[in-house]
């Protein structure tokens, strides 16, 4: 098969396109012929050597993708050869063929073209675990989330707002902001030469936030605790701004606030298989009806993957890059 590897960490320069043994599935795995992978910001970290594939994972980069069924291995049943499916990934998605446990697989939904539907596995699987599982948005709350127009930014101001949430998000361009009101942000606020906490009091007279949704991680972390409403929660996702920081537990307290740290890609097999058939049952309908579409920014082959990489790398891209083998 045609796989995305490297003789060491670095730039996108590293990254290349050689020929790798065909994967084979295993009991309970599903092989899939990829259509499509898409780019994600814990790609680049893992191209810069930062981010490790968990223990057993592929060392090929890629946390999702689309394809067709092309073989099953002992007792699966979930699937058959044929099947046009995309699939959360612990790697190994920057290949023309790829391994996936069957509980990781998901139909793709009603509507979506099959290269599309590489650009929702991660986000969905990210963005529903963490706002609804974890931190548990109502209809009516007032909910936050960075970067709106990044993967996760798209897709989760769609979500939440289908949910009936009132959606605010920051962005740090004109054009990402209108993106973002398009897509159904209440409010969009330029991180550039705007305050973000005093924006959303403002619009939630007062209030705050009931549910934060961070990559930023220590740069944002101060700052997310004093825009929190009463018993709000914020959920940290990522260290792109560093991983420590001064937490002010007093004010935390006084709130009755919550600090929660999650990950995907770590969890075991079947955590992420609960993740994925509530996600099936939850979020596909929306998707299937059109209230929630993957927002795409380019189309590029794999042999452009270094070009992916800039794409996302520059925080240019609107939505997801996709690549095809």
């Amino acid at each position: 098969m045609r796989a995305v590897t490297q003789t060491a960490p670095g730039g996108p320069e590293t990254l290349l396109v050689t020929e790798l043994a065909d994967p084979v599935p295993g009991p309970g795995e599903v092989l899939l012929d990829v259509a499509a992978t898409a780019v994600n910001r814990a790609d680049l970290l893992q191209r810069q050597g930062f981010y490790p594939p968990p223990p057993g994972a592929s060392d090929v980069i890629g946390l999702e993708c689309s394809g067709t069924v092309t073989a099953v291995g002992p007792g699966v049943t979930a699937w058959t050869v044929g099947d046009e499916v995309c699939a959360l990934l612990a790697g190994g998605g920057y290949a023309s063929r790829v391994v996936v446990p069957e509980g990781q697989v998901m139909p793709v939904p009603h509507g979506v073209d099959l290269v599309s539907a590489a650009a929702l596995p991660e986000v969905a699987c990210t963005v529903w675990s963490n706002v609804f599982m974890v931190a548990g948005l109502r209809p009516g709350d007032a909910f936050l989330v960075h970067g709106g127009g990044g993967g996760i930014g798209t897709f989760a101001i769609q979500l939440a707002a289908a949910s009936g949430a009132r959606v605010l998000t920051t962005a740090g361009s004109e054009e990402k902001l209108a993106r973002c009101r398009e897509l159904g942000a209440e409010v969009a606020i330029n991180y550039r030469d705007e305050d973000f906490v005093e924006v959303v009091r403002a619009a939630t007279d007062g209030a705050g936030a009931d549910v934060v949704l961070d990559s930023m991680g220590a740069k944002y972390l101060a700052r997310n605790v004093d825009v929190l409403a009463d018993e709000g929660r914020l959920v940290i996702i990522g260290m792109q701004g560093g991983a420590k920081a001064e937490l002010n537990i007093g004010q935390l307290l006084s709130k009755r606030g919550a600090v929660i740290a999650t990950a995907l890609r770590s969890r075991p097999v079947e955590g992420k298989a609960r993740i994925c058939a509530s996600v099936v049952e939850h979020v596909w309908p929306h998707v299937a009806d059109g209230t929630i579409r993957p927002v795409v920014s380019a189309v590029l082959p794999l042999d452009d993957v270094a070009e992916a990489h800039r794409m996302i790398e520059s925080g240019d891209a609107v939505g997801k890059v996709v690549l095809t083998p």
